[in-house]
């Protein structure tokens, strides 16, 4: 019977099916699950599966994997695309599937050259050349397209044992050791060597990382300045329906000051979502100046987002009202026109801006969701200033990115700051899994996060990662937090990507010049 069962495993089009199975599995492996575990195994029984396969199969095993890994993952793409696009829930579905496909093409690269490029070595195949090939396709695909960083595998221990190596080796640091577990977890696969010899790399890997993950806490250049400051972080739960409607714009600026106003007494600083200010700055200046106003009498500072207009031009903006320079002014610094404001660098394709805008547009309201045309921030800028605190801010799908977010951060910054409106994703993983990034972003440059939004998941989070409290989802609530301060730089923060990806570029150089070595 078990031989009979490995040979349906091997027949090829049931080998597709598992390795969808194994990829689609990963996806219990980041929130709101958090089983990592999983994704070690899953990975390592693709490597186990596909290693005798020829390079143009291992392409088609991979992409299944990867579009079952995406196609599951990334599942609530649809919901945008059908509850608020206008696209029926096949074509949404439809559109899902065509960028899980897309995604799934780079676990299918790694694959293929892992195949092409393997050894006769199973120690070099797995223990080098598969994690230098996996964090380089993993990197391509958070740049390519504009894009797409999400489900990196890094980001399953985000709550895992090996979170506190971020500090030193950032997310894609993490991926590289997961795919090296992988890799060691699969050597124990083989009957070509004793049990001891094929544990051995598994034991030596994991108690190393472990005690690396232990000393990158205990030795944390992150220390303590002994202040505090205090933050109110306010959750309007407005529909997303009713979010752009011109009837409901002083109903919803209305209800974030009103919110607000019973904090005045103990908050430093406001912090409204992305876009709680749902219109231009020219148009609601009435409001902006009384909350200015507000602000300074109450010593305090309010951030929140807004669309923001120099020119003809047009971006999502975070500005800051009342007080920039310190907690007691005789008067307010809000002044307009970009000053002491952040513009979203990295916008959404389709959310934010639409490619070959003049073929898309025409086809469906999906790509002429409101505000769909804004312009690009500069990818450095400031901090923003609020009653004297540096503090970086990155705007909803930024967050994801951490060598942008790493290029706004410098000594001077005491906290990190990312706003976002999930409600466009409904009750689905998607705003958990966003969540999860931004405590990532906290470990690897050790500061404070906090992260506002219209409908959740609104939290502070400690320079560790950790969430220290946060308010339910789709509920209106004001959360009041006081955080302490740090000082210090990680390695992460000083060096970011580059050294995990010199060593995996520099093992596949090695491996194509020793591949035209040898058949010199």
């Amino acid at each position: 019977m078990l031989l009979r069962l490995r040979a349906i495993a091997h027949q090829p089009k049931f080998r597709l099916v598992l390795a969808y199975l194994a990829g689609a599995s990963t996806a219990l492996s980041f929130a709101p699950y958090g089983l990592w575990p999983i994704y070690l195994i899953a990975m390592a029984f693709a490597l186990r599966q596909s290693e005798s396969l020829s390079p143009r199969q291992s392409f088609a095993y991979w992409l299944s994997f990867g579009f079952g890994s995406f196609s599951v993952g990334i599942s609530w793409v649809h919901v945008s695309m059908d509850t608020y696009g206008g696209l029926p829930i096949v074509a949404s579905v439809g559109l899902m599937a065509i960028l899980a496909l897309y995604l799934g093409l780079y676990p299918a690269i790694a694959g293929t050259l892992l195949a092409k490029l393997s050894p006769q070595s199973r120690f070099v195949r797995y223990l080098l050349l598969f994690p230098a090939l996996w964090v380089i396709c993993e990197w391509a695909r958070g740049w390519a397209l504009t894009g797409f960083p999400w489900l990196w595998a890094g980001y399953t221990q985000t709550s895992g044992p090996l979170s506190e190596l971020a500090s030193v080796i950032g997310a894609l640091g993490l991926s590289y050791s997961v795919a090296l577990l992988a890799g060691a977890i699969t050597l124990l696969f083989s009957n070509r060597a004793s049990i001891f010899k094929r544990a051995t790399p598994l034991v030596l890997l994991a108690s190393t990382l472990l005690c690396g993950s232990y000393l990158a806490s205990t030795l944390s250049p992150i220390t303590a300045t002994g202040k505090t400051v205090n933050v109110t972080l306010v959750q309007g739960n407005i529909a997303q329906s009713m979010k752009w409607q011109p009837e409901a714009l002083w109903p919803t600026m209305l209800k974030y000051m009103d919110l607000s106003r019973p904090e005045f007494a103990n908050t430093d600083i406001f912090i409204w979502p992305e876009a709680a200010i749902p219109a231009p700055e020219y148009m609601v200046a009435d409001f902006l100046d009384n909350a200015n106003k507000v602000a300074n009498f109450n010593n305090s500072a309010i951030i929140t987002g807004i669309i923001s207009q120099q020119q003809d031009r047009f971006y999502n903006s975070l500005i800051v009202l009342g007080n920039h320079n310190q907690a007691v002014q005789n008067s307010a610094d809000y002044q307009g026109g970009g000053h002491n404001e952040f513009k979203k660098h990295h916008l959404l394709p389709i959310g934010e801006f639409v490619p070959f805008e003049d073929l898309l547009r025409p086809l469906a309201p999906f790509f002429n969701l409101p505000m769909s045309s804004f312009a690009r921030g500069d990818y450095q800028q400031p901090n923003l200033n609020a009653v004297g605190h540096k503090i970086a801010p990155a705007i909803c799908y930024e967050i994801a990115f951490p060598e942008q977010l790493r290029a706004n951060v410098n000594a001077d910054t005491e906290l990190l700051l990312t706003v976002s409106n999930d409600a466009w994703f409904g009750t689905s993983n998607g705003p958990l899994q966003h969540m999860e990034i931004a405590q990532m972003r906290a470990i690897e440059l050790g500061r404070p996060l906090i992260r506002a939004t219209n409908n959740g998941v609104t939290a502070i989070v400690n320079s560790k990662g950790e969430i220290t409290d946060k308010l339910p989802q789709f509920e209106t609530g004001v959360l009041n937090g006081n955080i302490p301060l740090v000082k210090g730089e990680t390695l992460f923060s000083q060096w970011g990507q580059l050294p995990v990806l010199l060593l995996s570029f520099l093992i596949f150089g090695l491996r194509l010049l020793t591949l035209k070595s040898f058949k010199a």
